[in-house]
């Protein structure tokens, strides 16, 4: 069994998926990762489909470098509205969501509430070829592949407030503040005449 980086909580409403040494791009995947985390999962795979169809574009958060800019990606108001469509990655990625998916309902969870609480990325050690460069010099010609790990989790309904919480304090009731929560931790020690 492998490990992942997060265990979850309550391990039986949730469903994995993780791929090791795949060969895409890590900038690619992490973007994806990224913009598809908390989503529901049928939207983060209507999202897919959408860049696999050129509909939608990926936005480029963290690594923008050379990245141009697409009119698509002032949706989602990201700093110098730039994205991509990396098919590649994003058909590898949606393979494993809907492997997560499949494994979510072979445990009986209902694939319509289940949402993506963890999606990370990690690199790959680098695939290393090399290529010839001029004057009979050798240089480097390396892929850059990823980890990809998601971890889908059933969302839960909300419970009703019961009547009697309402005159607690605290984290479940009334607010106080920091000044009044400091003096009921304060014990007072001696004889003192209040």
């Amino acid at each position: 069994m492998t490990r992942y980086s997060v265990e979850p909580d309550a391990a039986s409403r949730t469903s994995k998926s993780r791929g090791s040494h795949l060969r895409v791009h890590f900038k690619h995947c992490r973007e994806i990762a990224h913009h598809t985390s908390r989503m529901p999962v049928n939207k983060a795979l209507k999202f897919l489909d959408d860049v696999l169809a050129f509909k939608a574009v990926v936005p480029f958060v963290r690594y923008t470098g050379g990245c141009g800019r697409k009119a698509q990606a002032k949706q989602f108001k990201v700093g110098g509205s730039k994205g991509r469509w990396p098919v590649k990655a994003v058909g590898v990625y949606r393979d494993l969501l809907t492997n997560a998916i499949a494994n979510g309902e072979s445990k009986g969870l209902d694939p319509e509430l289940l949402y993506i609480s963890h999606a990370q990325c990690n690199r790959a050690p680098p695939g290393r070829r090399r290529t010839y460069r001029a004057h009979g010099r050798i240089g480097k010609y390396a892929s850059q592949p990823a980890h990809i790990e998601l971890i889908l989790t059933e969302k839960v309904e909300g419970v009703e407030k019961s009547a009697d919480d309402e005159d607690m304090e605290g984290a479940s009731g009334a607010k106080i503040t920091k000044k009044m929560a400091a003096k009921k931790r304060f014990v007072t020690v001696g004889g003192g005449t209040n």
